[in-house]
């Protein structure tokens, strides 16, 4: 697959300034679905605060849907329930790409425009995928974990190897530990959706290995705040925790000093701009929309929106609060 190009800033403030010039030009019938799995967690609350701030400015319907907990079948049927109702966009998080790339490929043979929003499904005909370079934010994590274990230390790692934006993540910080030989990857466990294996591993590595391993990094939402339980149950003071996303919980485990930093990720950002980008598609309709337009040097959408990450420490935590509290307030 050719390199990703991002959408530039200006495309994006034309995206942003469409409610400005185009309130009018909407039919009552639009409708778009944002469909996740786990949607009652605090990240996709985020995800679903952006994506309503955007259907207030566009004035359209929008639909939160899929299952409260880590379930593909149940996102799968939650997804064919928004193609059964006619939607006029669907923005999608694949927890398990192979799972939904049929039902994908469907919606967009009978005209409904599927942009994947965090977690990607390449293989699927899908549009373009806007969402965190899961890479370089791997690359980051990696430089803060480096910083933090002074450039030498044994860790754990807590993932879903299924999950390919986890994968990418991994990844980055795999590269990013090549420039530390004293830095050595002691094991990747595979949580499989349940942070209790976060826990219960944690627990049975400082009851057996706590000599062995010194820090522990969460490249999903859940595992940072089963981890720091446990060392802060146990008072432990030693080892190094890098989170992943900015779950309350998370947050309060870095006032606390038991999580040294996070990676924020930006789902507020994603489905506000993948919404929007779903309504142009509907009102300036593309030619074709079985066609990788990733391959075309004059394709007229881009083939990926970096919504970028950021580092969340003690040192910028308060402001970060700040800032989430008035965006997800506005999306209510």
């Amino acid at each position: 697959m050719s390199r990703p190009r991002s959408l530039s800033a200006l495309a994006i403030l034309a995206i942003s300034l469409i409610p400005a010039f185009g309130c009018g030009r909407h039919d009552s019938d639009e409708k778009y679905f944002l469909v996740t799995t786990n949607i009652q967690l605090p990240y996709w609350q985020e995800a679903k605060a952006g994506f309503m701030q955007a259907s207030s400015q566009l004035r359209v319907q929008a639909k939160f849907v899929g299952p409260d907990s880590y379930d593909p079948k149940a996102e799968q049927k939650a997804f064919q329930d928004a193609i059964q109702q006619k939607a006029t966009g669907i923005l999608v998080s694949a927890a398990d790409p192979a799972v939904l790339q049929f039902d994908i490929d469907k919606a967009i043979a009978a005209g409904i425009p599927v942009i994947a929003i965090d977690a990607d499904a390449p293989a699927s005909k899908r549009l373009l995928f806007v969402g965190t370079n899961n890479y370089q934010a791997g690359l980051l994590g990696g430089k803060r974990l480096a910083e933090e274990l002074k450039d030498k230390g044994d860790v754990v790692f807590f993932t879903m190897p299924e999950q390919s934006n986890l994968a990418e993540r991994l990844r980055g910080y795999r590269e990013a530990l090549v420039r530390f030989p004293n830095i050595h990857v002691a094991r990747v466990v595979n949580i499989a959706g349940d942070p209790r294996v976060a826990f219960d591993t944690t627990t049975e590595i400082l009851g057996k290995e706590k000599d062995k391993v010194n820090a522990f990094v969460c490249l999903e939402a859940q595992a940072g705040r089963e981890v720091a339980t446990v060392l802060n149950n146990r008072n432990v003071h030693d080892k190094v925790v890098i989170a992943m996303d900015t779950d309350s919980d998370t947050l309060d485990w870095i006032d606390k000093g038991v999580i040294a930093a996070t990676i924020a990720q930006k789902p507020y950002t994603m489905s506000m701009v993948g919404l929007h980008i779903l309504d142009d598609l509907y009102h300036n309709k593309l030619p074709r929309l079985d066609v990788d337009w990733s391959k075309d040097s004059f394709a007229p959408i881009p083939a990926f929106v970096d919504t970028g990450t950021a580092v969340i420490d003690k040192s910028n935590l308060k402001a970060f609060r700040d800032a989430k509290e008035s965006a997800t307030k506005a999306g209510k």
